[in-house]
């Protein structure tokens, strides 16, 4: 497992590459649920999420061999971008696979960025066709089972330990288990009585499988959430969670949509389902711990269009 020190040296190595994001109280928030809240705005970093941070944390630890070869990646979409961007900004040829089902504007804006992006028909596809890329030499970023990567991501609870006021519950989406990894890692460090709370949708449930089952096992994916769509977390990933997190809470594509939605009238933030989901988790946080909670949210992402969150709605009758 990683430590706060390998946390604060990937800080120190980010600097100058990403954005210190926001750490702010929300009342809007804190009015809708009835406790206080502060968020933490990752959605304002480079490329729309925390993705950024671990994408170059990674770059920058290439060797001359390794950059010269160039990098590959499995997204399901802010993943991509931020491997993409950071890729282009340090001068490294990058290859991005991306599932059918990403968004169409994680495509284009990974293309734009100078990736060049492959689809194949489904995640486990897109995980197979990475695999393939590495073994004719490409270098892997991977979204979440890397050290590197994992005390990069962690960078975001160093800053919210360091920037909110006094929190007893944090909340954390999960897609393969990097981002929480990263945050409880340093939370834990900084604050050690903050509860962590996963948040996961019911049809893209990797980790809460991985808890039942004691270790990482595949599931099958039906969630409209892409960027939390990880056929299976690593063991890296699961070792931090069922040390650190209290524990991981599932909501529906639904509950997320309507969260999204809340959070761009209540918190004045048009954040992507990913982030929408922590809203309906935190209800039921607040229905385990009362009402007294301090609560830190990680809004970690905002690559998602009007047209594709009004179609989502539509789909799942989710009043505007």
């Amino acid at each position: 497992m990683i430590t706060v020190a390998d946390v604060e040296a990937a800080s120190e190595r980010l600097a100058g590459h990403v954005l210190r994001t926001p750490t702010l109280p929300s009342p809007g928030l804190s009015e809708l649920l009835g406790a206080d809240v502060t968020v933490k705005l990752e959605l304002l970093q480079r490329t729309g999420s925390f993705k950024a941070r671990g994408a170059a944390a990674k770059l920058l630890a290439l060797g001359p061999a390794e950059r010269a070869a160039g990098v590959a990646a499995v997204s399901g979409g802010n993943h991509g971008i931020g491997l993409a961007v950071m890729a282009g900004a340090l001068g490294v040829r990058a290859t991005v696979v991306m599932p059918r089902s990403a968004p169409a504007r994680a495509v284009a804006r990974a293309e734009a960025a100078g990736a060049e992006v492959l689809l194949a028909d489904t995640m486990k596809g897109a995980f197979a066709l990475m695999e393939e890329l590495c073994d004719e030499g490409l270098t892997l970023v991977h979204p979440f089972d890397d050290p590197l990567v994992v005390a990069a991501q962690g960078t975001v609870g160093l800053e919210l330990a360091e920037d909110a006021g006094e929190l007893t519950d944090v909340l954390v989406s999960i897609g393969g288990g990097g981002l929480i990894s990263g945050v409880a890692t340093a939370l834990r460090a900084r604050r050690p009585g903050v509860r962590i709370w996963g948040v996961e949708t019911d049809g893209a449930h990797a980790m809460t499988a991985a808890l039942a089952a004691g270790g990482p096992v595949q599931v099958e994916l039906s969630s409209v959430v892409s960027t939390l769509s990880a056929p299976t977390v690593s063991s890296l990933t699961h070792a931090h969670v069922a040390a650190l997190v209290e524990e991981v809470v599932t909501v529906t594509d639904a509950e997320a949509v309507r969260g999204t939605l809340d959070l761009a009238e209540h918190a004045k933030v048009w954040a992507e389902p990913a982030a929408g989901c922590l809203l309906p988790a935190a209800r039921r946080v607040l229905d385990r711990v009362g009402p007294d909670a301090r609560l830190g949210l990680v809004v970690c992402g905002g690559n998602a269009t009007t047209t594709d969150v009004t179609a989502w709605a539509e789909r799942f009758g989710v009043p505007s």
